[in-house]
Parts: structure tokens; sequence; C-alpha cells
């Protein structure tokens, strides 16, 4: 079918459509001045993203602006803020509107959540795209409680939002509590260990002192046992050359005992004068002679004293020899307890550093937990928001809604849409032939003439009225 035929059909039937285009016009105008006036007031929040945070100081993540918008934007829509605006408006004194839900609810149900749900109805949340700004609308046939309205709705998100912070923090902070809770036990119970460990072995020093002082002692006693040994080796050695000089009395020259000894050196000086005497007696007198023999008994007794001497010497090393043995024997088993006792020492020490670190620890994760309790604490009491009001709502002078000039110019299109398509409905119920497109197109058949009527009209130059 072609443009030509439906204008065509449109002016046949244009009675249809105006009737219709009538009807719709005038129904919308109708409802539109019956319709109770709706005043919409808004009100504008800005939402600083903050980058640090007021208790810590520490660098905050910056949100993504649409997500935290649209969250922003669901929280205000929730029933927790219908609930608390619900609360500012005092609604819940409004004895009409106690009437009114014992009415809908035949007394039963929850007043709050009742007009809570019918404010969300009336509520229209606008978040801006580019910005942190946000636009709380709100409708109502009063322009006054509109007003009202529109402003309770930023203080109850306000509200909400601070609380929502609030909460995470103090369900932490409680959290943290119990934990100091177990931690404060745990540091007690890790001081009183290591304070009885201590009183149990009488430690007062500190264990680091007490083993620098033992290893001291430990060190003197080594030092004195290896110069004992030294020692009595020594007197050992010269009691062996002491024997053999005994053995070859020749050998007694190089003794240093007998060098350093004044007596020894007294009767070998006298021993050695006597051998002079007796060389010269010998010389002037017989063996018989009383010189001669007086002079030999003197040399005998000489020797034999310096014998004696040396056992005596040998005697005082015998006992010096067996003296510094015993004080051997005294520093190894002095030396052997000492070490006994730092070895002690040592595994006390052990044993307390370990008590130490773990009171230390517990000391630490307590003071961590302690720090961590007192800053969620902090933040769970904190009052400021990051959210203010722009722009409050004020009580609108004209109506919102209905929009009479807006709904008279759709119903035009719809009545119109309408129109044509109740028009299209009936031709195609009652087609006709109208043109001679419509024989030659729907019949198949040639066209050899059109007769006009007598008195022919022409609206459109290219219709015709065709007659049989």
């Amino acid at each position: 079918m072609s443009l030509q035929q439906l204008l065509i059909i449109f002016w046949a039937r244009k009675g249809l459509v105006v009737a219709y285009l009538l009807v719709v016009m005038t129904t919308t105008l109708v409802l539109s001045l019956i319709t109770p006036k709706q005043y919409a007031a808004s009100t504008s929040l800005v939402l600083d993203q903050p980058g640090i945070n007021p208790v810590t100081g520490a660098q905050l993540p910056t949100q993504l602006t649409a997500g935290y918008m649209a969250t922003q934007t669901d929280i205000i829509k929730s029933p927790m803020v219908a609930l608390v605006a619900v609360d500012i408006l005092k609604l819940a004194d409004d004895k009409d509107l106690q009437a009114d839900f014992k009415k809908d609810k035949m007394g039963g149900g929850d007043f709050a959540h009742w007009m809570a749900d019918d404010l969300m109805k009336k509520l229209e949340v606008l978040p801006s795209r580019e910005s942190s700004i946000l636009s709380i609308g709100f409708s109502a046939t009063d322009p006054e409680f509109a007003a009202k309205a529109a402003n309770a709705f930023a203080q109850a998100y306000i509200r909400v939002s601070n609380e929502l912070k609030r909460q995470p923090a103090k369900q932490t902070a409680d959290w943290f509590e119990e934990q100091l809770k177990q931690l404060r036990e745990r540091v007690e119970k890790a001081r009183e260990k290591l304070s009885d460990f201590q009183q149990s072995y009488g430690i007062i020093a500190t264990p680091s002192e007490k083993i620098d002082l033992e290893d001291a002692k430990l060190t003197e006693l080594s030092n004195q046992l290896v110069r004992n040994q030294l020692e009595t080796a020594d007197l050992v050695s010269k009691k062996n050359l002491l024997t053999q000089t005994l053995v070859n009395p020749e050998s007694i020259k190089s003794l240093p005992e007998m060098l350093n000894s004044p007596v020894l050196q007294g009767l070998k000086a006298s021993l050695s004068a006597a051998e002079a005497k007796f060389a010269d007696i010998s010389v002037h007198f017989d063996r018989n002679h009383p010189q001669y023999r007086q002079a030999s008994a003197e040399i005998v007794n000489l020797k034999a004293q310096i014998k004696a001497e040396m056992n005596t010497v040998l005697h005082g090393f015998n006992s010096r020899i067996l003296a510094s043995k015993n004080r051997d024997d005294s520093l190894t088993k002095a030396v052997t307890q000492q070490k006994t006792k730092v070895l002690q020492f040592k595994k006390q020490h052990n044993e307390i550093e370990t008590l130490k670190r773990e009171a230390e620890n517990a000391q630490i994760a307590y003071d961590a937990v302690n720090q961590r309790s007192i800053q969620m604490r902090m933040e769970s009491e904190i009052r400021q928001s990051n959210i203010a009001v722009l722009d409050e709502a004020v009580v609108p002078k004209v109506a919102d809604k209905p929009k009479i000039k807006l709904n008279m110019i759709i119903s035009v299109l719809l009545g119109t849409i309408l129109g044509i398509s109740a028009a299209l409905f009936a031709e195609i119920m009652d087609r006709r032939v109208r043109s001679a497109a419509d024989i030659t197109e729907t019949l198949d058949l040639p066209v050899f003439g059109i007769i006009t009527a007598s008195r022919p009209v022409r609206k459109f130059p290219w219709s015709y009225g065709v007659r049989s």
C-alpha cells in the first residue's frame, strides 16, 4: 500500500481519527484537572571522599565515583533511612495518619514501617555522573511537607551514613577488647612464670652478669691450675736432677738448687778449703800423721754434711711436689665444679631468656592490640561526617504535577496514533475502492477510464471519486 492510498484512507475516515483524538485529549485534560497537585522539593548533598583517616592519619584509598554514588543512592532509598526520616518528621504524633493506618492495616502491623513504605514511594534520588553531588527529591500534595520531607531524608541519610561507619568500628573495637583480656592474662602468666623461676633458683642479678662473673672465676681457676701444673712439673724435674746429683756428686756444680742454697754454698766453700788444706798437708806429712788424718776426716765430714743437706733438699722437693700435686687435684676439682656451675647458669640463662622472650612477645602483642583497640574505639565514636547539605529544600510555589501542557502534547500524539490505528483497522475490516490503484493492485484488472461526479470535489490532487 502506497503513501497516496494511506492518505486517501485517512482522509476518508478523518471523522474516526478526529473522534479518537478528541476523546484522548478530553480524557487527558479531565484527568489532569481532577488529579491532586503534586509539589516537588529537592535538596542537594555533597559527598566529600576523605583522603586521610582522622584518627590514624593514614592515607585512605580513593573510591570509584560511579560505584560509590550508586551505593549512596541505594542507602538513601533504604527502609533504615526512611524510618529515621519518619522519626525526624514526628509523623507518629499525627492522629490523621494513625487513623489512615488503622483503616489500611485494620489495626495490625507497624505504623513506622507503614509510613516509611509510603514515603519511599514519593522519594527520588538523582546522583550526579561526573561529580559527588546527590539530589534528594520528594513529592507531596502539601508543598511545606514536601520541603520538610526532603530535608528530613537528607538529615536521616547523614545519620545513617555515620552509623554505618561507626558500627563496623564498634564491632571491631569490641572484638579487640575480648582479645585484650586474653592477651593481658597471657602477659601476667608469662611474667609470673619468669618471677617464679628466678625465685626458685635465687637469681637476683641479671643472668648475663652472673654468667660473666662465673666465667671470670672459671678462667682464673683454669689459669691457677695451669700455673700449678707447670710448677709441679718443674719440681719433679728438679727432683730428678737432684737424684742424679746424689748419684754423681760432680754434677752438683750445675744444680740450680745447690747454687741458690747458702748452706750448700758454704759447705762447698769449706770443702774446697779443706781439700786445699789437705793437699798441702799431704805434701808435708805422712798418712799416719795426725794433721793428715784430721784434714782427711774434715773432708769426709764436709762431704757427709753436703750429702745430708742434699737429702734434706730432696725431702723438701718431695714435700713441695706432694703439696703441688694436692693443689693440682683441688684446683682440678674446683675447675670441674666451676664448669658445672657455669653450665648450670647458662642453662638457667637460656630458660630465663626464653621466658623473657615469651613475656616480651606477649607484651608486644598486647601493646599492638591495645593501640588498635584505642583507634577502633575512637573511630566508633567519631561524629564527623563527609556529607554536607549543599542546598536545603525550600517550599515550592508551583506544582510539579500534573503538567497540563506536557500531558496535552502527549495526548495529541497518543490520540493521533490511536486514531490512525483505528482508521487502518476499520479499513481492513471494510475495504473499499478509493482510487484506481486499488483496482489495479488489489483486483489485478485494467482501468480504461475514470468517471468523475458532476460536482467533483478534489481535496487532494491525487484523489478522485470513482463511481461504479
